[in-house]
């Protein structure tokens, strides 16, 4: 049935977002979490006093892993109407680099089949490695893409992308690898004293999550009826729409809290550390 409302013209503000913005194109959806810190810390705490530097987004990356092993229909490259799977479960990690003034990244993978320590101990190795310069496909990719003109850098981009994560080239000599930011990712903004946020999945990540780890603050919190301070892990994720639907997302999450319920169910015994740690 027709409206009977007569039309007008859009003027202030609508008219100048209307001409600002096209029509909604953008499959993301966004999602938080507040959860328990004290298993999270716990553990940490465990495996510092082992000689392990663990930290909450160690533990995140992890806890992501296990659930695209509980909803494997999110660890594929969506093409064209296929959804293909991906060989292993990969984790990239954005990290910070120049003092925080810039960010990159390290895939870790097969994190599922990974400890929390391992993982732990690749990323302190690969940002010893950056932080150094050591770090040869970072320094290829960067010395290019900090030389282009944003012109010719979105062009490259482009390419880029469609060689490693469309075609899955591996071209060691660009710094190029198949699917290199993974099956997901992970960063955080409390190692800047954050609280919370939410990062944006870019077209070329081609990954259907991106997490992001807050401070850990105290909050009050409701337990059996009574208020009480606890540490609060607050959790925040971009996910897109196009790989998934609220079944898919509901036992994502209940997987991902599982394991940061009690992250040593799914940890090995935590080993001892050949630095700073007695021996008999």
């Amino acid at each position: 049935m027709a409206s009977t409302l007569p039309t007008s013209r859009l003027t202030g503000w609508r008219h100048i977002a209307n001409a600002m913005w096209h029509p909604p194109d953008d499959p993301q959806v966004y999602g938080a979490l507040d959860l328990d810190a004290g298993p999270v810390t716990g553990f940490i705490e465990r495996a510092r006093a082992a000689g392990h530097r663990v930290t909450p987004t160690h533990l995140v990356g992890r806890a992501i892993a296990h659930a695209l092993v509980a909803v494997p229909d999110l660890n594929v490259r969506i093409r064209g109407r296929r959804a293909i799977p991906r060989a292993s479960v990969d984790v990239f990690f954005i990290t910070a680099v120049s003092g925080g003034r810039d960010l990159s990244g390290v895939k870790v993978e097969a994190v599922d089949a990974r400890s929390a320590v391992e993982v732990g101990e690749e990323l302190a190795a690969r940002a010893r490695r950056m932080k150094a310069g050591d770090d040869q496909d970072l320094a290829r990719s960067k010395q290019v893409m900090d030389r282009l003109p944003r012109g010719l850098l979105r062009a490259a981009l482009r390419v880029t992308a469609f060689l490693s994560s469309t075609l899955q080239l591996d071209l060691p000599p660009l710094g190029l690898h198949p699917s290199p930011f993974g099956s997901a990712m992970v960063t955080s903004v409390g190692m800047f004293g954050l609280p919370q946020g939410f990062a944006p999945l870019a077209w070329m990540y081609d990954v259907p999550l991106l997490v992001l780890v807050g401070e850990i603050v105290e909050r009050p919190v409701v337990v059996e009826h009574q208020v009480v301070v606890r540490p609060v892990l607050p959790i925040t994720a971009t996910i897109d729409h196009r790989y998934v639907d609220g079944w898919h997302v509901s036992k994502l999450m209940r997987a991902f809290q599982d394991y940061l319920a009690a992250p040593e169910r799914f940890e090995p015994a935590l080993p001892a550390s050949d630095v700073g740690v007695a021996r008999p």
